[in-house]
C-alpha cells in the first residue's frame, strides 16, 4: 500500500487553474497553496498527505470517505474549509432498511426514491475503539452534499469499495503458513543433543523425568535400557525459493503491482522487463490518478474550495457567479515518473518538441509544473542574470537562442551595421594574447 500511494500521488496531485488572466490566476494559485496546509481537520499532514492517505485506504480498504467541513470566518484559516478524512469502517455495512416514503439505506447509505445519494449514516466513534463505550453503535446523518465517497468502482450497480487484497489473500495467508513450517523445519534441523545412558541407579524405584524437552546442545543423560532415535529431518533443498517466487508472483499480479516493487528483489529482473512491467504499472496508476483522485476527490474538493473562498471575501472573481464553470477550470498534475537513465528521456524528450511531436507546455504539464508559471520564472531569472551581468546557460544550448554560439553571428551583425568595432573587452581570450 505504501507503494500504491507513493506512485499515484507522490508529491501531490496538483490543480493548475486555466484562467486566463494571468494576475488572477496567480493570486489563486497562492492561495490554494496556503490553504493546502489548513486542509485536514485534525491538523496532522497538508491536503496533498490527505490524498496520500486516501490512495493508501482506497488500496486497503477499497474506499474512503472525506467529510467537508465548513467552519467560521473567525477560525483563523485561509479559506473558511476542512476536510475530515473517515475510514470505510465507521460506514456501517449491515445498515439497511427502508425509510417512510420513498426512501431505503443500503450499506449504510440513504436513497431517495429513484436511487440518488441523499445522505451517509456514520458512526459516531470507530467501531475498534473503546475508548468512549457510551457512543457505541450510534450514528449520524450526514448529507451527500458534505461527502465525498472515493472507491474504484469494477462493476455497475457497486455501492461499497472492495479492497485490493481481496483476490490475494488467500495466496498471502497460504503463503505464511508455509513460511512458518519452514521456519520450525529449520528449527528442529538445528537440534544438536548428545545422549547418555548410565548404568542401572542404586534406587531403581527413584521416579524419572517425564516429558523430556530437547534444546540446541543439550547433553540428556537416560536411565539404563532407554534409547533414543530421532528421525532425519527433510531439508526443503532448492524448492523453497522456487516456490516462494512462483507465489510472490502470483501476489503481485493479484495487488496489481510489480514483482520488484513488491518485494524488493532486483535480481530477477533485467532492464527490458522491468521497463515493460513498469509502462503497465503506471498506465494503472494513471488511469487510477484520473478517474478515481481527480475525478471524484480533486474537482470535488476544488469546486467547494473555490465557492467557499468566494463567499468568504477570501478570494475576489468578477462575475462569479455567472462564469463559474470557466472559472473553476483546471488542469491536475501528477508528480513526474523519473526513469533509470533521465538522459535519454530528455533527450527523447527535446527531439518530440523540435519535431512538433509535443508541447512546450505539454512536456513541462507531465514533470507536474504549469507552465506559465515556469515561464514566468525562467523569464525572472533571466532578468536577473543580466542583470547582475551572470549568464548560466551551457554554450550552444537552445536556451541560448539563434546566433549565440561561439558568437560567430553576432560579429556578422557587427560587421554589416555602422562598421563600429566590436567591443571585446569583456569577452574571455582563450589564446591569452593582450
Amino acid at each position: 500500500s505504501d507503494v500504491y500511494k507513493r506512485q499515484v500521488v507522490g508529491d501531490g496531485i496538483k490543480p493548475s487553474s486555466t484562467i486566463a488572466d494571468a494576475a488572477k490566476k496567480e493570486e489563486l494559485q497562492a492561495l490554494w497553496l496556503a490553504w493546502t496546509d489548513d486542509a485536514d481537520a485534525e491538523g496532522l499532514t497538508d491536503f496533498y498527505g490527505l490524498q496520500r492517505r486516501a490512495a493508501r485506504e482506497v488500496y486497503l480498504a477499497g474506499e474512503v470517505f472525506i467529510r467537508i467541513r465548513p467552519r467560521r470566518n473567525d477560525d483563523g484559516l485561509t479559506v473558511p474549509l476542512q476536510l475530515q478524512m473517515l475510514p470505510a469502517e465507521m460506514l456501517p455495512l449491515d445498515m439497511n432498511r427502508e425509510l417512510p416514503g420513498a426512501g431505503l439505506i443500503r450499506q449504510g447509505i440513504e436513497f431517495d426514491g429513484i436511487g440518488r445519494r441523499v445522505a451517509y449514516h456514520f458512526l459516531r466513534r470507530h467501531p475498534g475503539d473503546l475508548t468512549d463505550p457510551g457512543l457505541a453503535g450510534e450514528t449520524t446523518r450526514v448529507p451527500a452534499s458534505e461527502v465525498i465517497h472515493v472507491l474504484d468502482p469494477v462493476e455497475a450497480g457497486q455501492l461499497r469499495g472492495v479492497s485490493r487484497f481481496a483476490a490475494a489473500i488467500v495466496k498471502l495467508f497460504t503463503l505464511d503458513l508455509y513460511d512458518d513450517a519452514e521456519l520450525e523445519r529449520k528449527k528442529i534441523a538445528a537440534m544438536f543433543a548428545m545422549f547418555i545412558t548410565s548404568p542401572a541407579p542404586e534406587t531403581p524405584l527413584e521416579p524419572t523425568e517425564e516429558d523430556l524437552e530437547v534444546e540446541p546442545g543439550q547433553v540428556v543423560r537416560l536411565d539404563p535400557g532407554e534409547d533414543v532415535s530421532t528421525p532425519a529431518t527433510p531439508d526443503s533443498g532448492g524448492t523453497y525459493e522456487l516456490f516462494q517466487y512462483r507465489t510472490l508472483l502470483q501476489i503481485a499480479s493479484a495487488l496489481g503491482i510489480p514483482y520488484g516493487y513488491l518485494t524488493g528483489d532486483t535480481a530477477k529482473g533485467n532492464f527490458s522487463n522491468t521497463r515493460i512491467s513498469l509502462v503497465d504499472f503506471r498506465r494503472r496508476i494513471s488511469a487510477f490518478q484520473h478517474s478515481v483522485m481527480v475525478y471524484q476527490m480533486g474537482r470535488a474538493v476544488w469546486t467547494r474550495w473555490m465557492d467557499t473562498a468566494v463567499l468568504s471575501g477570501a478570494l475576489d472573481l468578477p462575475g462569479y457567479g455567472g462564469q463559474r464553470r470557466q472559472y473553476q477550470a483546471c488542469a491536475w498534475l501528477p508528480t513526474k515518473w523519473d526513469w533509470i537513465d533521465p538522459m535519454k528521456d530528455a533527450s527523447a524528450e527535446i527531439l518530440q518538441i523540435e519535431a512538433g511531436l509535443k508541447s512546450r507546455t505539454q512536456a513541462i504539464s507531465e514533470r507536474g509544473y504549469d507552465a506559465e508559471q515556469v515561464d514566468r520564472e525562467i523569464a525572472a531569472e533571466r532578468k536577473r542574470e543580466l542583470a547582475l551581468g551572470l549568464d548560466f546557460r551551457r554554450p550552444g544550448s537552445p536556451a541560448q537562442g539563434p546566433g549565440t554560439a561561439g558568437g560567430s553571428d553576432d560579429k556578422q551583425d557587427g560587421a554589416e551595421g555602422d562598421g563600429a568595432p566590436e567591443d571585446t573587452e569583456d569577452e574571455p581570450n582563450p589564446k591569452g594574447d593582450t
